[in-house]
């Protein structure tokens, strides 16, 4: 009997699970939970409420901090990439302050906004805002010259040009980095949680560390984050599909 495509994915999990839980029934000693335990913890937060709340805490600081960072990074790529001059005098800026981790930004972030949800929306912003700002300046150079020829021989203006040919010949590369992005955006709340806020997964992990060593929950928050990650992913993928956002491809 073949295994339906679709069911493949789920049967491999579930035999991960049933080796995990083996492993941990040989060795009862260990501290790492099995799957069962995991599962008791995510049945205990939810129980007290606290599942929905963290869930929803990192969510709210992930959509603000990827949101303001596609709001800034997009046009002012979009912007850099069609002007060269202005691409030539903030490039070498933009190198500088690349490489550098999201997360040594943390005693910047704590001085500036204390401890609370702005330093780890900054956190995410910071983390999301070069990437994004190098996806839109590396769209505009991918652009066919065919299009710009094309938009010179109508006479459009400025204006028309930037809504009739030039976003919608970036959008398919834009929601890739998009994708992209938004994985790190996650990454960076879960991380910023640990350090400048009270609430959060990333919150929920070091707080199961330090009461108790209940790591039933520390496992449990990272299948939660694991979980919600690829949610998030499978919605990004799903705007990719999205066939008026392929104009420009050639199979069209």
């Amino acid at each position: 009997m073949k295994v339906p495509v679709w069911l493949r994915p789920v049967l491999f999990i579930a035999v991960l699970l049933a080796v995990w839980q083996v492993a941990i029934d040989r060795h009862p000693a260990q501290l790492l939970p099995g799957p069962v335990g995991v599962a008791s913890g995510i049945l205990d937060l939810m129980q007290h409420g606290l599942l929905l709340k963290y869930v929803v805490a990192s969510l709210f600081r992930v959509t603000w901090g990827f949101g303001l960072a596609g709001l800034v990074a997009i046009p002012l790529g979009l912007m850099l990439g069609w002007y060269r001059r202005g691409e030539m005098a903030f490039y070498p800026l933009v190198q500088v302050f690349r490489p550098i981790s999201p997360l040594a930004w943390i005693p910047v972030a704590i001085l500036w906004f204390g401890v609370g949800d702005l330093a780890a929306i900054f956190l995410i912003f910071v983390g999301c805002f070069f990437p994004l700002l190098l996806t839109a300046m590396s769209a505009v150079h991918n652009i066919p010259a065919v299009y710009f020829n094309a938009g010179r021989n109508f006479g459009l203006s400025p204006g028309a040009f930037v809504s009739r040919v030039l976003y919608p010949a970036v959008v398919p590369q834009l929601l890739t980095g998009l994708r992209l992005t938004l994985g790190i955006a996650w990454l960076v709340v879960v991380a910023a949680e640990m350090i400048s806020v009270n609430s959060g997964l990333g919150f929920l992990i070091v707080d199961a560390r330090n009461a108790g060593n209940r790591y039933d929950l520390v496992v449990a928050g990272m299948v939660i984050i694991g979980a919600i990650g690829l949610l998030l992913d499978i919605a990004m993928r799903s705007l990719e599909q999205v066939r008026s956002f392929h104009w420009s491809s050639s199979e069209d």
